[in-house]
């Protein structure tokens, strides 16, 4: 089930959250308020009388700054009147009618001026008066029958049948206190409730949207940002045949340069990939995946190896891959002002007949140090195989400067990477090394040396007979899984965008046009 990852399963939850958030919220518009509901809303409740005419600041619903005088008798000044005005209205789905109202006898609704815990603490009724100015009809229903009785701290309401959207005004004058002390409405409604509510009136701003489609659209908007974000992490697809794992790349130090960037850049495309590239030489590496081989019980270890040219012999369970055609070159310290030497003054000097520089660039009076890479080095056997046609001279020197063995007639000494090569090559005068091509021309100190007037380039390889070039091989244990991250490295490396690596640092891909001659022509 491959497209059961923590991505999908985020984008389906959402997806279905914002479809059950859009349900819901359909449901509540149109089906919570279908039921019965009265409503009420204290709209006026403020105090009158001579104290009115003095600054008062009331607290609680409706407080209010007053200002002006009531003309009043003494007898309500004195009982801190006050004027209530109450809304009641019917703001549910359904119509409400007479039989609805279920507290028994004519009782609709009971209005409770105060606290309802604390009877000392209500105001009491000294006059109603009820108004209906949208549906006059309502009025016929306070009739005779109905007899508020002044001075008392409730009253109950007739059952009054309220349509859809209908409403009554109740004014009311109360006397005593405390002013501003809450006023409710009580009562049961079948299959409904009365409750507070806060009307739209014309001194209220009607909201642009109702508290649903605020809720639906703020939901909704959750779940799209949310996609977006998922969309986002995936809209650059990582490259097709992508492996998880750990790969080690070890062998050739001339070529360790290109797999090191290539490392990187497919960790970075490849997530949960790790490539560590670990060059000690190319011998050395195919000894190194001969034994990772030989220990595994079964199938190809993650390990590939680098070789300057093709293995030697006695491993027949390493499987060959061409990479690319290297150049190589000679480096020589600045101090010796020579730009090109033959074959033939390469072989004299590597079989020790040349010891002075003097014989080869007059008036400098300095002696040759042969600075070779290890037995292990692929870099030295092309050198070896390419352009002495031999192999070099026994070790004399172990600190590259002065001779350890007397009956040496030059310096030569053995280092384990390029980089040592060049370093040395740069410090120490009269020193000559080789290296691959583009690594010769990161350091100073030192210069490439052309052969027989030819230099190392590029664009002419199979065209130029400059000797010192060879193919890059990889090699892996048999044939990996094609799943594997070794495949999938090895890929990458000779026709992905690898090819792009593998020539700004100075190498021809195999697997382009012009490579494909040039390696196959061996």
């Amino acid at each position: 089930m491959d497209w059961l990852t923590a991505e999908n399963l985020i984008a389906v939850g959402t997806a279905l959250m914002g479809v059950l958030v859009s349900i819901v919220a359909i449901w509540i518009e149109r089906w919570v308020p279908r039921r019965r509901r009265i409503g009420y809303r204290v709209q006026l409740d403020t105090a009158i009388g001579a104290g009115a005419a003095h600054t008062s600041v009331l607290t609680g619903p409706g407080a209010t700054v007053r200002r002006g005088l009531f003309v009043t008798d003494q007898e309500l000044a004195e009982a801190n009147a006050t004027i209530v005005l109450l809304r009641i209205e019917n703001d549910g789905g359904l119509a409400v009618s007479g039989d609805h109202y279920t507290d028994g006898g004519n009782a609709g609704l009971t209005v409770v001026f105060g606290s309802t815990e604390d009877a000392a603490r209500r105001r009491h009724m000294k006059a109603i008066v009820v108004t209906a100015p949208d549906h006059p009809g309502l009025l016929t229903h306070f009739d005779a029958a109905w007899q508020p009785q002044v001075g008392a701290t409730t009253l109950v309401l007739p059952k009054v049948p309220l349509n859809r959207g209908a409403h009554y005004k109740l004014l009311v004058l109360l006397t005593g206190g405390p002013i501003g002390s809450p006023v409710s409405v009580h009562g049961n409604i079948a299959e409904g409730v009365v409750h507070l509510n806060r009307s739209t009136t014309p001194d209220d701003k009607p909201p642009v949207f109702s508290r649903a489609a605020r809720t639906v659209t703020f939901a909704l908007s959750l779940c799209v940002i949310a996609l977006a974000v998922i969309i986002v992490r995936e809209q650059t697809p990582p490259p097709i045949g992508c492996a998880k794992g750990t790969l080690t790349v070890t062998g050739s130090t001339a070529f360790a340069p290109v797999v090191r960037e290539l490392a990187k850049k497919y960790e970075k495309d490849c997530e949960g990939s790790t490539v560590h590239v670990n060059a000690h030489g190319s011998t050395s590496g195919i000894r190194q995946l001969e034994t990772a081989g030989t220990k595994a019980s079964k199938g190809s270890p993650a390990v590939i190896a680098l070789s300057d040219g093709p293995k030697p012999s006695g491993y027949p369970q390493l499987r060959e891959s061409m990479v690319a055609v290297s150049l190589f070159t000679l480096v020589l310290n600045d101090g010796i002002p020579v730009e090109s030497l033959t074959l033939d003054q390469i072989r004299r000097l590597y079989r020790g007949e040349i010891t002075n520089w003097s014989e080869l660039a007059p008036g400098v009076d300095q002696p040759v140090r042969l600075i070779s890479r290890d037995a292990n080095s692929g870099t030295r056997e092309v050198f070896q195989r390419r352009v002495l046609d031999r192999n070099e001279l026994a070790n004399s020197s172990l600190n590259c400067e002065s001779l350890d063995d007397p009956a040496s007639t030059v310096v030569r000494c053995e280092l384990d990477s390029t980089e040592q090569v060049l370093s040395a090559v740069a410090k120490l005068p009269g020193a000559i090394g080789y290296t691959e091509l583009r690594s010769g021309s990161d350091l100073k100190g030192l210069h490439r040396v052309a052969i027989d007037g030819r230099r190392p380039v590029v664009e002419e390889i199979g065209e130029s007979s400059y000797p010192y070039r060879e193919i890059e091989y990889a090699y892996t244990w048999g044939q990996p899984p094609a799943d594997s991250l070794t495949s999938s490295f090895l890929n990458y490396l000779i026709r992905g965008s690898g090819q792009d690596v593998v020539l700004t640092h100075g190498h021809l891909p195999c697997a382009t046009p012009k490579g494909l001659k040039v390696c196959g022509d061996g």
